[in-house]
């Protein structure tokens, strides 16, 4: 009877370390996640305000239409995510 209990005890600390285990590797991937959306975030950042520039590099030059139109919109946007 008490190998049966030993073995039954065993076993419930297993499926509880395992239990442990699973959601620890989770949050370790949420923060894994979280660096990666933040990275991706400032090189979107980059990249807008590198066409940005060359939008209005081209509206110096006389380009209207829709570089004006694409200007107009990109500079909206940014304002809107600066106030979230």
């Amino acid at each position: 009877m008490e190998l049966t209990t030993l073995a039954a005890t065993i076993t419930a600390l297993g499926v509880v370390f395992g239990a442990i285990f699973a959601v620890y590797k989770w949050f370790l991937k949420q923060e894994k996640q979280d660096k990666d959306i933040k990275a991706i975030k400032e090189e979107q950042t980059v990249l807008t305000q590198g066409i940005l520039a060359c939008l209005q590099g081209l509206h110096e030059q006389g380009c209207n239409g829709p570089v004006t139109a694409a200007i107009e919109r990109i500079e909206t946007h940014l304002n809107k995510q600066a106030h979230k």
